[in-house]
């Protein structure tokens, strides 16, 4: 009769063939790690172990009796099915790692299986950020050039692509300026006004999705309550201009009497005012 100890040998030194698949889900969801033995073989005993990143019994089948009160960081979190796949569940952020299901047939022929699970979190909304070039004398008349960029905080895996969202190009992917694809760059003419352009961001198991006009944030077309940079530069210029010619102005005109006390000044300018003598 086989005993646990046996099979966990067996599984060590004795396997038979081994399989190797890659299994992705979320953190906060279940997931199924499927038994899949060699078609007719007649499992007796079967144990389903975690091996990264640390070695620890998950659940037992002896005979048609199944066990997962074991201790591990599943413990609670278990549940071995009849056709002895193992449902692990809700998953967390720190359950990714290798597991290995050891089966053994009513010959004493042993099977195993090794799965590869990855546990990914849910990528949260991207934010766009718009910066609007600078407009250099060989940019065409009533254009916009745009860089567009698009992140998401605390992930890991992530993966950028841009989509234009016109009438006319409905969900056309557009090339990006970086291997990751957070950055993209667009020329923007009248013709664009309504254009949306879409960042996604997805991991292998889930993804979201920001959307921006960029011709909003034009300097000829800038939204109510927002100026471009040249907006600004076009009131405070005159007026630092017109600042200046006033201060230029004042000391001109306080020469004559400029580092004297006022009476001295007065004195000076009495001569010039005084009615000549009859």
């Amino acid at each position: 009769m086989w005993s646990l100890w046996n099979l966990l040998l067996c599984a060590a030194l004795l396997p038979f063939a081994v399989t190797g698949t890659q299994v992705l889900s979320k953190v906060g969801s279940s997931v199924l790690l499927v038994a899949e033995g060699p078609h007719g073989f007649q499992v007796r005993e079967a144990i389903w172990r975690s091996l990264w990143p640390s070695e620890e019994l998950l659940a037992t089948s002896f005979r048609g009796s199944l066990e997962t009160l074991y201790h591990s960081r599943f413990l609670g979190r278990t549940q071995l099915h009849t056709n002895l796949s193992l449902e692990l569940g809700p998953l967390e952020s720190g359950d990714s790692g290798n597991f290995s299901l050891t089966m053994v047939d009513t010959g004493g022929q042993t099977w195993s299986q090794t799965l590869q699970l990855k546990v990914y979190g849910a990528v949260p909304k991207p934010t766009i950020q718009v910066f609007v070039a600078v407009a250099g004398v060989t940019q065409p008349p009533n254009t916009c050039q745009v860089f567009l960029t698009c992140w998401t905080p605390n992930t890991s895996d992530v993966t950028y692509t841009w989509q234009r969202e016109g009438p006319e190009d409905f969900g056309v992917q557009l090339p990006s300026l970086s291997t990751e694809g957070q950055g993209l760059h667009v020329s923007l003419g009248p013709g664009d006004k309504d254009a949306a352009y879409s960042c996604i961001a997805s991991n292998p198991v889930s993804l979201d999705v920001a959307t921006v006009i960029p011709w909003e944030s034009c300097h000829h077309e800038a939204a109510p309550g927002r100026a471009s940079y040249k907006d600004v530069l076009l009131v405070a210029a005159p007026v630092s201009l017109l600042l200046i010619l006033a201060g230029l102005f004042w000391v001109w005109h306080r020469g004559p009497c400029a580092g004297t006390k006022k009476d001295a000044c007065a004195d000076r300018v009495a001569p010039e005012t005084e009615t000549p003598p009859v």
